[in-house]
């Protein structure tokens, strides 16, 4: 009986979905196209929350819910209010933190560039935590609610450690990793930093801290040793704050058109909801010669992209994408953006092989975004030329891999595990035992020749010798700061850099306005028709089924779970920065 009503809720879902996708294309077609109404003397209020991405969810409910803004509906919406006579003035509100800042570096770039048209912008902040004011501190003034406090501290750098939980459960991490930096292991291997783990965090927390510093500085007109001490004075309260000359004035949002003259009479107030939506055409923008944007965001892995609980970057995906652009004789040229922690070292040399295929066709510019490490990195090095953010963490350049022995756990659980083999290292993954000292070598040998196969491309790819890429590899992180002072990236900016760089690439004018073409492109009506809640359908109906055993271990071992057994891994370690 329980069966029978679980396969007729199935049934009535997809019954649903096919109503949601109709419907949803129905929408689509009367209002895709007819941008909403502009009034004049229009002030776009931007809400920057952290949860920043890089794309919009997939499927019917995706594309009909209004869903957070991402860094180019930012950034594009910006660049739309700095030519568009009818918006006024702009006013930010930053609104939580991300985990990591070239995200916020972007919008703040944006921001920096919306100011040269001369209008107004203004940043309003009901909390002020660092990347909230790093944002703000870009604007023309900066404003703080009343009751709230600027919470300007400096950089935390977290970071987790899981060996002792392992310990408990009897679960014991096998790993092996090459390059003295490549710590993607050690939150299952370490309870602390490792000497040369620690040496790494504090390089890149130092860096991230200078960074802070010298845009704050900047834009308030204070030397870097001010805002120094002002940090290590703060939090502060809000008329702590004014006199330190860190914000402008308090003020409720409501009273922000008394402080600031944002236009000429009463301001009618646009959400970015709305504005994102103009056509960029009908601001004679985001037309004429063609260069194609294609995403790659995700831990990569061999198959299909997903997003099934996590983003997850698939090379057959991305492989059929490059073909598809390549095969495009209006494409000029190709940025690809980059925003991956990595993963399969198998996975990450066949995109790399196609974008390889690619650069002898077409320009192809490297656009990093948050993160583009370990096989992120690698995805990259065929690039003509690569762009990084200065808080872009990049590089990791080495090779790890990790089994785990659960022999313990299955005895605290009264489980026994027997096995029956031929072959002399058929059992060499074996979960209820380490590798043998001869399994263990033949593993470190695959693994040293992925490493130097990454380090010879990177060499070639960089125009440099093996030996100095080796010299500054060993799975060490970069922020792009220090990424473009080795040598590793090539210039420092976002999205808007790295195609003007295609642009010069294509010989197309510095000053012509280009359209970006953006891949993947939206579903067409089978795709969404197939799978109408995006790539999560399959995870609902578990969950509506009841099927949700072992769900919570599955989201903390998303990456471990994405690849086979024995597969050499280019992933970064996990960092948590506030």
């Amino acid at each position: 009986m329980a069966v029978r009503r679980g396969v007729w809720l199935v049934v009535a879902l997809l019954s649903v979905a096919v109503l949601i996708s109709v419907a949803g294309l129905t929408l689509t077609a009367l209002f895709v196209g007819r941008g909403p109404q502009v009034a004049g003397n229009s002030v776009l209020m931007v809400r920057v929350t952290g949860g920043l991405q890089e794309v919009e969810p997939g499927g019917v409910l995706g594309q009909l819910l209004e869903s957070p803004p991402t860094v180019r509906s930012l950034t594009d919406s910006l660049r739309k209010a700095k030519v568009d006579r009818r918006v006024t003035g702009v006013i930010i509100r930053p609104a939580g933190t991300a985990a990591l800042w070239a995200k916020v570096q972007e919008v703040r770039d944006a921001i920096v560039d919306f100011r040269t048209s001369g209008k107004p912008i203004i940043a309003y902040l009901e909390q002020g935590g660092e990347q909230e004011y790093y944002l703000a501190s870009a604007c023309d003034k900066v404003f703080l609610m009343p009751t709230a406090s600027l919470d300007l501290t400096g950089i935390a750098t977290y970071e987790l450690f899981l060996r002792g939980t392992l310990d408990k459960i009897g679960a014991y991490p096998d790993a092996l990793h090459v390059g003295e930096f490549k710590t993607a292991s050690n939150i299952y291997t370490e309870k602390t930093y490792t000497p040369s783990h620690r040496e790494m965090a504090e390089s890149l927390n130092r860096d991230l801290y200078d960074q802070l510093v010298a845009g704050i500085a900047d834009r308030r007109h204070k030397s870097e040793d001010e805002v120094r001490s002002l940090i290590d004075h703060g939090p502060f309260l809000p008329e702590d704050a004014v006199r330190a000359g860190l914000i402008d004035d308090v003020a409720y949002e409501d009273e922000l058109d008394d402080k600031v003259q944002l236009g000429s009479g009463t301001p009618r107030f646009l959400p970015l909801r709305d504005y994102k939506h103009v056509p960029a055409r009908s601001l004679g923008l985001n037309k004429g010669p063609r260069i194609a944007v294609l995403y790659a965001v995700g831990v990569i892995s061999t198959g299909e992209s997903s997003n099934d609980g996590a983003q997850v970057l698939g090379s057959d995906t991305i492989v059929q994408q490059l073909r598809k652009i390549r095969a495009d004789d209006s494409i000029r040229a190709i940025v690809l953006r980059i925003d991956s922690p990595g993963g399969s070292a198998i996975a990450s040399d066949v995109i790399w092989r196609e974008v390889m295929l690619t650069r002898a066709v077409k320009p192809v510019i490297a656009s990093m975004s948050d993160v583009a490490a370990s096989g992120g990195y690698y995805i990259a090095m065929p690039a003509h030329q690569i762009v990084a953010e200065p808080a872009t963490l990049t590089g990791s350049i080495g090779v790890v891999m990790v089994k785990f022995v659960i022999d313990g756990t299955l005895d605290k659980l009264g489980m026994n595990m027997e096995q029956v083999t031929d072959g002399r290292f058929a059992d060499m993954y074996s979960p209820v035992r380490p590798f043998s000292p001869e399994e263990r070598k033949k593993v470190e040998e695959q693994m040293q020749a992925t490493y130097e196969a990454f380090v010879e491309k990177a060499a070639a790819g960089r125009q440099t010798t093996p030996e100095r890429i080796d010299s500054i590899a060993q799975g060490r992180v970069w922020t792009g700061q220090q990424a473009k002072e080795l040598g590793l990236v090539d210039e420092l900016g976002g999205l808007s850099r790295a195609v003007a760089l295609a642009k010069a690439r294509a010989s197309i004018a510095e000053d012509a306005e280009v359209e970006l073409v953006i891949y993947p492109q939206p579903k067409s009506f089978y795709e969404l028709f197939q799978a109408p809640f995006g790539a999560e359908t399959p995870a609902m109906m578990r969950a509506l089924l009841g099927r949700q055993e072992g769900k919570a271990v599955e989201a903390l071992t998303t990456p471990l779970r994405l690849f086979r057994r024995g597969e050499p891994l280019a992933l970064m370690p996990n960092v948590f920065l506030r």
